[in-house]
């Protein structure tokens, strides 16, 4: 589900006198209640019943897609520079949905280099690198939601 589907979504529950909404996938679970307070729960802790435990731990790594395979992934992340979200928003790969993406797989960046560009409250924020290096994973789709903190490129410096 991209976020146009995701606001749609909301959109529609919002104006409708639906008061709560859950939709489960094979990738991920989301849980819409309205009339409550607001709140943010992160998915790690939402296991409430049996049933939804194996289900949300399992929705986290399905949801970014990786280059490399994850046990490749994790060998070779002890040498790698992760390049993390400042900020919540909107991942972009590229300037414009007609242009091409900042960064690929395998590309060469200089310190300072633009990688994305991530969309918050209206406003583009261009994430940089902070080293010099080789472009070795994308872990974010475009037009996905971040979280601060959330793990978008691992660089192998050079």
């Amino acid at each position: 589900m991209d976020v146009k589907d995701l606001k749609r979504l909301l959109e529609s529950v919002r104006e409708s006198d639906i008061s709560e909404l859950v939709l489960e996938t094979g990738d991920y679970k989301l849980s819409v209640k309205r009339g409550g307070e607001l709140a943010y729960a992160p998915p790690a802790p939402a296991p409430a019943a049996a049933a939804p435990p194996p289900a949300t731990p399992a929705a986290p790594p399905a949801t970014p897609p990786t280059e490399a395979p994850p046990a490749a992934a994790e060998a070779a992340a002890g040498n790698l520079v992760e390049v993390t979200a400042p900020i919540v928003g909107t991942f972009y790969a590229a300037p414009s949905p007609d242009a091409p993406p900042f960064v690929k797989v395998g590309d060469r960046v200089e310190a300072g280099a633009v990688l994305c560009i991530i969309e918050a409250m209206k406003l583009m924020n261009e994430i940089e690198a902070e080293v010099g290096g080789t472009v070795r994973e994308i872990l974010v789709r475009n037009e996905e939601p971040v979280e601060y903190g959330q793990v978008l490129f691992r660089l192998e410096p050079s």
